[in-house]
Parts: structure tokens; sequence; C-alpha cells
């Protein structure tokens, strides 16, 4: 909607704090970051972004869902507004919608007196209570996500069917000193490459798997997967693509050995299609 109020907008890669200062332009008011993002996990350099957007009078809004304020403090890294999508790890069931924003008083009391009050977009009451549920055992739920990932990477690193593992605190993922400064943790989204490069092996893996949902909204305690050629038409898949081999995992509340043992059987049958 916004191109009809004259509102343009330059998209970049934004790994490097050079690309920000390069497509900054005389009218550019906002920064709209991502830092990991959600398929292949990229970073932005905050504070750099931040530093350098407080020269020019720009604001600074993160969308902060990966990692949560209790991984990853981007204010203390100078950023000006954050956005939490509540529906995912802060809701914690898979039961409710909503978001958060976070920010100064003077920025929260702006966005509520303008656009807050006539875009429609208010929390309802009992929604409002179960994100409020899930707060409370937000940091107890993080540690075991986080936990259960550390040892599920060990695993998936040592099985001769996966060709690649995208992750930030992998130690082959290029922005991975990045990440340990920025992040305490990467908790539970993992995506990964299959050695065998067909889609029917893609399709196969996914669809043997007993104990991991096929869904998008990661952030419950139930563990899901999704493949990027889901959203490819078949006759566009290319298998010398990697992106479009991607599959993402998201590791829930289970008990380890229960998605250990699921991801085992899914890769050993796929490797044989």
């Amino acid at each position: 909607m916004l191109p009809r109020f004259n509102v343009t907008v330059s998209y970049i890669d934004g790994k490097t704090i050079n690309e920000w200062q390069e497509a900054t332009k005389a009218t550019t008011v906002l920064f709209y970051l991502e830092s990991p993002n959600s398929w292949t996990y990229e970073l932005q350099p905050l504070e750099e972004i931040a530093a350098f957007a407080r020269q020019k009078n720009i604001i600074t809004f993160i969308d902060n869902t990966y990692c949560t304020p209790i991984y990853q403090n981007v204010m203390d890294m100078g950023i000006d507004i954050t956005m939490q999508t509540a529906t995912k790890y802060i809701g914690g069931h898979s039961d409710t919608l909503g978001g958060v924003l976070c920010g100064s008083n003077a920025q929260m009391k702006k966005i509520f007196d303008t656009e807050f009050m006539t875009i429609g977009s208010g929390l309802q009451p009992f929604n409002g209570w179960l994100l409020l549920r899930g707060l409370r055992t937000l940091p107890m739920r993080l540690e075991r996500i986080n936990q259960t990932t550390q040892q599920l990477i060990t695993f998936l690193d040592q099985n001769p069917n996966i060709e690649k593992i995208i992750f930030p605190f992998h130690p082959s993922f290029d922005q991975y000193e990045l990440a340990k400064k920025q992040m305490k943790a990467a908790l539970g989204l993992v995506t990964i490459v299959l050695k065998n490069k067909t889609r029917a092996a893609i399709i196969l893996f996914c669809e043997s798997l007993k104990h991991f949902l096929m869904a998008v909204s990661w952030g419950g305690h139930e563990s899901l997967v999704i493949p990027r050629c889901a959203f490819i038409p078949e006759n566009l898949f290319d298998p010398n693509n990697e992106s479009h081999r991607h599959i993402r995992l998201y590791f829930g509340l289970e008990e380890v050995a229960y998605l250990m043992k699921d991801l085992e059987h899914a890769l050993d049958i796929s490797a044989q299609k």
C-alpha cells in the first residue's frame, strides 16, 4: 500500500555496513532489518547500522522474532524499535496470533496515538491473556529448545546423508563470529541440504518424518519441517540451485532421542530414492 503514499523502498542484502551507507538516500527515514532471517539466517551488523542511522537521523526497526530479546537484546546495540511475532516463541503454544512493538516511551506513544488507532490491529483480551501465559514460561522453553538444537546439530553434522547445515552458530556459517557477538544462542531453526539432490528425495524425507509436522509458523511445542520446493512449481525445480533444496527444520520441546530417531529414519529412506 505504501507506494500509493509516495513511499519507496530500496532492497539490499544488508550484510555489511557499506551496503547500508551506499543505499541511503537524502529521503531515507527508516531502516527495516531482520537479523537473523528465518530461512538462511543472514545477519546484519546491528551496532554499526544503528550508529550510522543515528548520524543520519534515520529510525532503525528490526524483526527480532528469531532470537527474542532474551537471546538478542537489540536495543542495547542502539536499535530504535524492535518487533516480535508473538505468534511464535512468545505465544509458545501455536494457538494465538499477535505481535509486539517495543521502543522508547515517546516512540510508542506516537505510534499508539496515530497509526495504531487507525489500522484495526488491536489485540483482543483473550489473545493478550494467551500471550501473557506464554511469557511466563518463555525463558524455560527457550533454554530447552536451545539445548535440544545443540544436540541435534551435532547429530546432523555426523549424518552422511546431509550435504550442508545452515545455522548461525555452526562453524561453517560465514557470519559465525558476528552471530557469536550479537546473539546469546541461535535456538530452534535450522536449514539442511540433502546430498540426494532430487525433488523426490526431499519430498520423501519430509513425508517420512513421523514427529515433525509440515507447517511454517514455528515457536510452539511441536517440531516442524518445511521444504523450499513446496513453494516452487515442479517444472521450475532446479537441483543445481542450492536454495531450491533447502529444508527448514524447527526443533520444539519433544524429547531429543524421539526427534533424533525420526530424523535418522527419514534421512536413511530419502538417501535410497
